[in-house]
């Protein structure tokens, strides 16, 4: 065959084999880009467990998610909160290395704290790079850094919170009062607020150019200012580098691209990591959890507590059911993320319906609050299954 016939012929043969190819690239591109979705106060490990995603939606009720490729990225995939701006933010959707709340990633300054004393310029640095629209919502864009007076700590860091917003949207402000002005540190300007907590001091460095990413970020440069300044003592312990966005309402669209925290030079891991595809069909596992009960705060007659709830297994975990007994005569009189019932001292939790799929590696914590006569001792140990 020769002629028009023939091109139009040998065209039609290379726009299926195209075809096919484009078939194939879309179905390996699927197949690398698994998105898990976090809502409420869910957890997953990403970029191979150097990082963990998290929702932390702890201040509103609101329908919220995230979503991630388990890359070290997340997006704001919806958010409904509406909280007032002159009060708390509803959540703080982000990524971190470290311990928050003894939830640890692997290695890094999960695995070595270090002393505000040692934390020298270049010792922990931080990149990051987001999406930030617009629209009629309220948020800020924001590094939270925790401090705690022991290396360790299982609840709330008892040290100092220091904060770096890149940007905020809406009528929003840093907690506290501003206590000095277009101040110089490693190459930004930041105006300074304070303000006194129950657990310590939160400091935040407020960028006075608002910016949507920032590279090598020196961690010890902010820090020693603090220092400097009295909020934060030399003898206290970096536990965790977080990276995420404050919600008062909205926020849908908001994302991470990349986030990357370098200790001693060497940075855990790439944020972009090289992914293979996924074997087809998928590994088949098994689901286990574990669950830990903590005090996590006490007054005369009254007490709050959780317990955080771990994907032990290699499977997904499709519904969990969680039960301990108290040792003392406490009764819960209200539980968050779970449905309770109580039988004298026994207590069984079930998952809520937005928290009964927990990926590998993945967290829920169920928060309470009970009273109590003469004792709130915690129970020896949880059941989960």
């Amino acid at each position: 065959m020769t002629g028009r016939g023939a091109v139009l012929v040998i065209a039609a043969v290379l726009a299926a084999v195209v075809g096919v190819a484009a078939g194939l690239l879309v179905s390996n591109a699927g197949a690398q880009a698994a998105t898990t979705t976090l809502c409420q106060e869910q957890t997953a490990p990403v970029a191979g467990g150097a990082y963990i995603a998290q929702n932390n939606e702890f201040g509103s009720g609101a329908p919220e998610c995230v979503s991630t490729d388990g890359n070290a990225d997340l997006t704001v995939a919806n958010s409904s909160i509406g909280n007032a701006t002159n009060g708390a933010p509803g959540a703080y959707p982000s990524l971190y290395q470290g311990c928050h709340w003894g939830n640890c990633s692997s290695g890094g300054l999960a695995s070595a704290p270090i002393q505000v004393s040692n934390l020298t310029t270049g010792k922990v640095t931080t990149s990051w790079s987001t999406t930030q629209p617009g629209g009629a919502s309220a948020y800020d864009v924001a590094y939270d850094v925790w401090f705690n007076r022991s290396p360790t700590t299982t609840g709330q860091p008892n040290c100092a919170e220091l904060m770096v917003w890149l940007n905020h949207h809406g009528s929003v402000q840093p907690f506290g009062s501003q206590v000095a002005s277009g101040v110089s540190l490693g190459g930004h300007g930041y105006n300074v607020w304070e303000g006194a907590q129950a657990w310590g001091d939160t400091i935040t460095y407020d960028m006075t150019a608002a910016a949507t990413s920032v590279s090598g970020l020196d961690v010890g440069t902010l820090a020693q200012d603090a220092v400097s300044r009295g909020y934060l003592s030399r003898s206290c312990y970096l536990i965790d580098v977080e990276a995420g966005f404050e919600l008062w309402q909205g926020g849908a669209g908001l994302k991470t691209n990349s986030f990357s925290v370098s200790v001693g030079g060497s940075p855990s891991p790439s944020p972009t990591p090289t992914r293979t595809p996924a074997p087809s069909p998928s590994p088949t596992g098994s689901a286990a959890c574990s669950a830990r009960y903590s005090l996590v705060n006490t007054w005369p007659g009254g007490f709050q507590g959780q317990v955080v709830i771990t994907n032990t297994g290699s499977a997904t975990l499709n519904g969990w059911t969680i039960g301990w007994t108290f040792p003392g005569d406490q009764k819960l009189n209200d539980l968050w993320n779970g449905s309770y019932t109580q039988s004298g001292q026994a207590v069984t939790v079930t998952n809520a319906s937005y928290n009964g799929t927990v990926p590998p590696g993945g967290t829920v914590t169920v928060g309470f609050t009970g009273t109590y006569a003469t004792n709130d001792a915690p129970p020896a140990g949880v059941r989960c299954g």
